[in-house]
């Protein structure tokens, strides 16, 4: 059977989505819509589907089952929830939206319409982070203690220039955190769990933005550990992601999407594997050039179609990425501790 999928924007990542899409075996891509006519026309030569400038023509295609939102973070709730009420399934790029409320409005369309919602996380999907996930889960580092997650990029002034929407508040939701720290975000709560306060500083140190280019945030997760996060796109040349998890038996350290440390009291060589990880340049270009990450985010939301379940990171997973950068955002804005809500 095929599954018909619309894409909602014309930019970088939508191109992404289409070939994740095309990867996959019985999937073809129904439509693309994107006010930039040129952009989806070519996106439309070069991986198939009708492209449309009119929103509700889009939604109104046959046949399609499901949508991929690539568009600004600022839209994605509104489109979905239109997707949604034409009886579309609903797989979002990251964040769900820049709000939690537009997330709460994204969900409650999609649970009363009965379709699927899903967030491109693409990080839980990744073999060795998983790995990690189960090690974590079954007590390897034993009481929680410290997390450091540094997401220390550089992003060239044109990156921010040449776009109408990155760096602003009404459709980025904010800078380096929203946009490029959020899959840290994401990480950390999957991996550690919930955080119940922050505190936080943040500003544009380079870049001519509205929002910040550069953060440090200090967390206080539910599980007893500290943390520190850091994420800016003003450091030259960017460098790998690095999240490191101590507990009281020892440090776990992820560069990118692998475990490239284990420093235990019991030492396990087995643990660190010598294997390649995803060949994105995340840490200097916003350009995708692997997509396997994307791919099985969508294998995932494809099956959770197939068999009326819910995929992996659903609308209500995504959201708390979104609660908590609102939360360190509150907190810088406002020179305070801030309780995260749930």
């Amino acid at each position: 059977m095929t599954t018909h999928i619309g894409l909602i924007g014309g930019g970088n990542i939508s191109e992404t989505h289409a070939r994740a899409a095309l990867a996959i075996p019985g999937v073809e891509i129904a439509a693309i819509y994107g006010s930039n006519r040129e952009k989806i026309e070519r996106l439309a030569k070069a991986h198939g589907g009708t492209p449309y400038t009119d929103f509700a023509a889009f939604l109104a295609h046959q046949p399609m089952e499901m949508v991929a939102i690539g568009s600004p973070s600022g839209q994605h709730a509104e489109q979905g929830i239109a997707a949604a009420r034409a009886g579309l399934h609903v797989l979002t790029e990251k964040p769900i939206d820049i709000t939690t409320a537009r997330a709460d409005a994204l969900i409650a369309a999609c649970d009363e319409a009965d379709v699927r919602l899903g967030v491109f996380f693409q990080d839980r999907f990744k073999p060795d982070l998983r790995r990690v996930k189960t090690l974590l889960d079954a007590g390897i580092l034993g009481k929680p203690i410290l997390a450091e997650a540094r997401v220390k990029w550089w992003r060239p002034p044109e990156y921010y220039a040449g776009s109408k929407w990155r760096g602003t508040t009404a459709l980025d939701g904010g800078g380096a955190l929203m946009n490029q720290g959020v899959h840290t975000v994401d990480l950390l709560l999957w991996l550690w769990g919930d955080v119940i306060a922050v505190q936080a500083e943040m500003g544009a140190k380079l870049h001519k933005i509205e929002s910040e280019d550069t953060l440090v945030a200090l967390l206080e997760f539910a599980n007893g550990a500290f943390g520190t996060l850091i994420a800016t796109t003003s450091v030259y040349p960017g460098y790998p992601r690095r999240v490191e998890l101590t507990g009281s038996e020892g440090t776990l350290a992820i560069e990118q999407d692998l475990l490239v440390r284990a420093d235990l009291h019991k030492p396990d060589p087995t643990l660190v594997r010598n294997e390649p990880g995803d060949q994105n340049a995340s840490a200097t270009s916003a350009a995708v050039n692997d997509i396997c990450g994307h791919q099985a985010a969508l294998e995932d939301f494809l099956r959770a179609i197939r068999e009326h379940g819910q995929p992996a990171c659903d609308g209500r997973e995504g959201r708390r990425s979104t609660a908590l950068v609102e939360a360190i955002y509150a907190a810088a804005r406002n020179a305070t501790r801030v309780i995260v809500p749930r």
